[in-house]
């Protein structure tokens, strides 16, 4: 079964608005046990993001440090080109960073994944098709699959991979799963399909490596190959 952003989101979200203080964004930080907030309008509509690093800004880029010779490293002025803009915010509309990014709840956390490491973000607003919001999916959330119990994972490689996803013979395989390492061992009909099983096998959530130990009574990998 594949798992979606919706299996995995938090729905309790904290949010501001466009007109919430400064103060108030840091308070709703610390209080929420969170690094960014969503900023939402008056429709529930996703309009920005507003995290630990804006309000930060206005330290990093504060006028008196300017005053006395300092000024922030090039690296930070390249990735940060609004820096000085957002340090003079005062409200979540003037700090947050829009357009936010978002994922729909149907899409596969594999998605999810892919968009963080795209767009450099630790977490993604999940709204539905008119832009509200329906949750938050953060990189947290993605490593709770990989707590996913042993036998919970042999099952669905037994029931979903070994005795649905395959149309081949499956009694001979054995599957068993150590903290996340699947062991694969017995026999397959073909060389291909053994593969197949391994590969399959590797994509299920909460897999951390599949040790390949299959056998197989016809070798057909050249025939596929020609």
């Amino acid at each position: 079964m594949k798992t979606t952003v919706r299996d995995v989101m938090t729905r309790d979200v904290v949010t501001v608005t466009g007109s919430t203080p400064f103060k108030d964004i840091a308070l709703a930080l610390i209080e929420g046990g969170v690094s960014a907030v969503p900023v939402l309008d008056d429709d529930r509509r996703v309009v920005g993001v507003v995290s630990e690093a804006d309000l930060l800004r206005k330290e990093e880029f504060r006028e008196q440090f300017y005053r006395e010779g300092y000024r922030p490293p090039l690296r930070a002025r390249l990735r940060h080109p609004k820096g000085r803009e957002k340090a003079a915010g005062d409200t979540a509309a003037e700090l947050m960073t829009s357009p936010p990014v978002t994922v729909p709840p149907e899409a596969p956390v594999a998605s999810a994944a892919r968009l963080m490491d795209s767009r450099d973000v630790k977490r993604l607003a999940v709204v539905d098709g008119e832009g509200r919001l329906v949750g938050v999916v953060s990189r947290r959330d993605l490593v709770k699959l990989f707590l996913r119990g042993d036998e919970e994972i042999a099952a669905e490689i037994r029931d979903d991979i070994l005795d649905r996803a395959l149309w081949t013979d499956t009694s001979g395989v054995t599957v068993e799963v150590r903290r996340g390492v699947v062991t694969l061992s017995g026999w397959m009909e073909r060389r291909t399909e053994a593969a197949i099983a391994a590969r399959m096998t590797g994509r299920v959530h909460g897999v951390v490596d599949v040790v390949d130990r299959l056998t197989w009574k016809h070798d057909d990998s050249r025939w596929e190959a020609g």
